[in-house]
């Protein structure tokens, strides 16, 4: 019996990366699932440009399945973009949350109404093993937004490495960012035909965060 086709719930950053890798052997993964702003500039969880995002979904050998959407329309983009997973035979989709219930029972509401299951493989799992686990797995990534109340500027830019979980946790900032402490963007993992080179253009302040703008440098 083959593996049950899934889709992944794309952010461009390393907890969805990481969701990709534990899952790649379970499932057929064919499509990463995006959501970008009105205008298609920026993701809505990341802030990522759409070419780098959709350069990454490329190295994965992916199809890209993206919706345009305001916050308060959000579910009904994303239920689009899960009908146009399910079209493609997609049954599965997979998600990268870890700690909180309302995560989870979102994307099982929202997975479930299209008669889709959803799948999280780093649910509940401790922070500090998946930083680590992360870090082992050969993949690399950048902070690309940091939220001002717990890390400041000089932490943009940098990728993560050991070194960094022990400032994470002496300043009381959870390994894997998921109290929205930073972001970040994927630039080289086992799945990516080739590594994503970037540089910054600026960085701008919002909702008390300041994020990196992000171009491809190729």
């Amino acid at each position: 019996m083959g593996r049950p086709t899934a889709a992944i719930s794309w952010s461009g950053g390393k907890d969805s990366c990481a969701a990709y890798h534990r899952a790649r052997d379970a499932f057929d993964i064919v499509a990463a699932i995006t959501m970008f702003n009105e205008d298609g500039t920026r993701s809505r969880s990341h802030g990522l440009r759409p070419e780098l995002v959709e350069a990454q979904v490329q190295r994965l050998g992916l199809r890209s399945i993206t919706q345009r959407c305001a916050w308060e329309t959000y579910d009904a983009a994303f239920d689009r973009a899960l009908a146009e997973a399910a079209a493609l035979g997609v049954t599965h989709v997979i998600f990268g949350d870890i700690l909180f219930d309302e995560h989870r029972d979102w994307a099982e509401r929202l997975s479930g109404g299209r008669g889709l299951e959803a799948v999280e493989p780093l649910w509940k799992q401790s922070t500090t093993d998946l930083y680590r686990d992360f870090l082992a797995s050969g993949t690399s990534a950048r902070i690309v937004t940091v939220r001002s109340s717990k890390l400041d500027e000089s932490y943009l830019g940098r990728d993560l490495a050991e070194d960094l979980l022990d400032e994470f946790l002496a300043r009381d900032v959870d390994p894997c960012g998921e109290r929205g402490e930073y972001h970040t963007v994927v630039t080289s993992c086992p799945a990516f035909s080739r590594p994503l080179r970037v540089r910054a253009l600026g960085r701008a302040s919002h909702s008390g965060c300041v994020a990196e703008d992000l171009v491809l440098d190729e």
